[in-house]
C-alpha cells in the first residue's frame, strides 16, 4: 500500500518488532524507524503541503530516531493524491496511502496495522497541537514506561486558544465518558496520540469503531484492560476553517458511548485479551519474602484486622457517648465491617474491580451479623456478671477479647464462602465478563 518507504534523519537498529514489550527501543543502525507518524486527511489540498513539510522539519531538526510520515487519504476527491504523492519525491521518510472510504479510525487502523515502526502516533493535518510536544508524547513509548500516550488540551498546564462552543462540547463529553464508562483519561479527542506498535496489534482488532469514536473506544479498553496511557499537556490553537461536523461527530460519538457501555455491561468484549497481557505490572509481581497463598492471607487479614479493631474502638467510644452499649456496639461493628470487607477483598484476597462488590457486602453484612451476636452476647454476660455496673474499662477488654474471637471466624467465612479460593494462580487474566477475579 505504500508508496515511499523510506526514512528520515538518524539511525536505529533493526528488529524491534521482536522486542519484549515495554523494554527501551535500542539505537543502532538500520533501515527501520522508530516512529510512523501518520496524518489523516480527506480533501486537504491547500494544507497537506505545509502541514507536512512544517512536521517533518521538526522531526529532522528535534527527533533523535528514524522517522516515517504516513500520509493516510481519505478518498479524497480533490487533488490531495497528487500533492501526496509530490511530497513522497521531495521529501525522504514521507508515505502516503490511500483508501476508498472514508473515516480516520479506518486510516489509522489500517496505517497502523501494517506499519513497521515499534511506536505508531497520528496528528490532525492542521497541526492545531504545538509540535514541541510531540517527543513528549512518544519518550514514554520509547523508553518502555507508557503503553499509549495522549496528548491532552484540558490539563491545568495547558494552553488552548478555541471559541466557547468546541471549549464546552470538549468538556461536556469527557464528563460524559468520566459518568458513563469511567474514564480516566482527560480528553479523548485531542488528535494527538501514540501506541506502540506491539500495544497495537493486539488491541487494534477489538476497537469497532471506524470514524472520530475511534480514539475513545480505543482508549476505554486499554484502560479497562489496565494497560498505561501516558497524558501530555498540550499548546492547542483550534482551527477556525476544520471541517469537522460538530453536530454529527457527537451524535456518532453518544451511538458509540452507548455501543461500548452496553458491550462491557454484558461482558461481550473479549478484555482477557488485553488484560496485562504483557506481564509487566509490578501487581502482578510477588516481593522476595512475602509468604503467598494461606500465609499471606493471613498476613494480610491480620493487619487489616487490627487498623478494623482500632477503626471499630474508636467508633464504639463515639457512638458510647451519646448511646447505650448495645446500640454503640451494633453501630460501631456496621460501620467497620463494611470497611473491613473492602479491604479485605481488595487487599487480602486479591480481588480487583467492582463485579461482585455488592454481594461480597452483603455477604459480609451476614458475618458482621454473627460476630454483632458473639460480641452482643459477651456484653450481655459482662451485664449479667456485674449486675450491670461494669466499668467502661472493664467493657473495652470484653469486647477486644470477643472481637478476635470474631476475627478468626470471619477470616474462616471470608475465605471458604466470601473470597472462596477458585485456583486462579497470581497474575491470570480475568474472564471476559468478569473484571473483578483475582490477580
Amino acid at each position: 500500500m505504500r508508496t515511499d518507504s523510506a526514512a528520515g534523519t538518524a539511525p536505529v537498529a533493526p528488529g524491534f518488532g521482536s522486542l519484549p514489550a515495554r523494554e527501551h527501543l535500542p539505537v543502532g543502525s538500520g533501515a527501520e524507524p522508530v516512529l510512523d507518524v501518520v496524518v489523516p486527511v480527506y480533501n486537504e489540498e491547500k494544507d497537506l503541503d505545509a502541514c507536512v513539510r512544517r512536521l517533518h522539519a521538526h522531526l529532522h531538526r528535534t527527533f533523535p530516531y528514524r522517522f516515517r510520515i504516513t500520509v493516510a487519504d481519505n478518498a479524497s476527491t480533490d487533488t490531495t493524491p497528487h500533492v501526496a504523492h509530490r511530497l513522497t519525491g521531495e521529501l525522504a521518510g514521507v508515505a502516503y496511502v490511500r483508501l476508498e472510504q472514508k473515516g480516520r479510525g479506518r486510516a489509522l487502523r489500517t496505517v497502523w496495522s501494517a506499519s513497521d515502526a515499534p511506536v505508531l502516533a497520528y496528528m490532525d493535518v492542521d497541526l492545531s497541537t504545538d509540535l514541541n510536544a510531540l517527543l513528549p508524547l512518544v519518550a514514554p513509548l520509547i523508553s518502555g514506561h507508557s503503553d499509549l500516550a495522549i496528548g491532552s488540551r484540558l490539563s491545568r498546564t495547558s494552553r488552548v486558544v478555541r471559541g466557547p462552543k468546541r471549549e464546552f462540547i470538549s468538556r461536556a463529553y469527557n464528563l460524559v465518558l468520566r459518568g458513563s464508562l469511567q474514564a480516566r483519561f482527560s480528553d479523548a479527542q485531542c488528535g494527538f496520540k501514540a501506541i506502540r506498535r506491539d500495544v497495537a496489534q493486539v488491541l487494534l482488532p477489538l476497537v469497532e469503531d471506524t470514524g472520530w469514536f475511534f480514539d475513545t473506544e480505543m482508549l476505554v479498553l486499554a484502560e479497562r484492560a489496565g494497560l498505561r496511557i501516558h497524558e501530555v499537556p498540550v499548546d492547542w490553537v483550534d482551527d477556525p476553517d476544520s471541517t469537522v461536523h460538530i453536530v454529527q461527530t457527537a451524535t456518532d460519538d453518544l451511538k458509540g458511548v452507548w455501543r461500548v457501555g452496553r458491550a462491557l455491561a454484558t461482558g461481550s468484549l473479549p478484555l482477557d485479551r488485553l488484560a496485562r497481557p504483557f506481564g509487566d505490572d509490578p501487581r502482578d509481581r510477588g516481593l522476595p519474602g512475602v509468604p503467598r497463598g494461606l500465609a499471606r492471607q493471613l498476613v494480610g487479614f491480620c493487619v487489616v484486622g487490627g487498623l478494623s479493631t482500632l477503626l471499630y474502638l474508636l467508633l464504639y467510644s463515639g457512638f458510647r457517648s451519646f448511646s447505650g452499649p448495645q446500640l454503640a456496639n451494633a453501630l460501631a461493628l456496621f460501620v467497620s465491617a463494611l470497611a473491613n470487607t473492602a479491604a479485605n477483598r481488595r487487599l487480602t484476597f486479591g480481588v480487583r474491580g467492582r463485579a461482585g462488590a455488592v454481594r461480597h457486602q452483603a455477604q459480609g453484612i451476614v458475618v458482621f451479623g454473627i460476630g454483632w451476636a458473639l460480641t452482643s452476647g459477651s456484653l450481655m454476660a459482662l451485664d449479667a456478671a456485674a449486675d450491670g455496673g461494669a466499668a467502661h474499662s472493664t467493657e473495652l477488654a470484653v469486647l477486644i477479647a470477643a472481637n478476635l474471637a470474631a476475627t478468626v471466624l470471619r477470616f474462616l467465612l471470608f475465605r471458604a464462602w466470601v473470597f472462596p479460593d477458585r485456583g486462579d494462580r497470581p497474575g491470570a487474566t480475568a474472564a471476559p465478563h468478569d473484571t473483578g477475579t483475582r490477580r
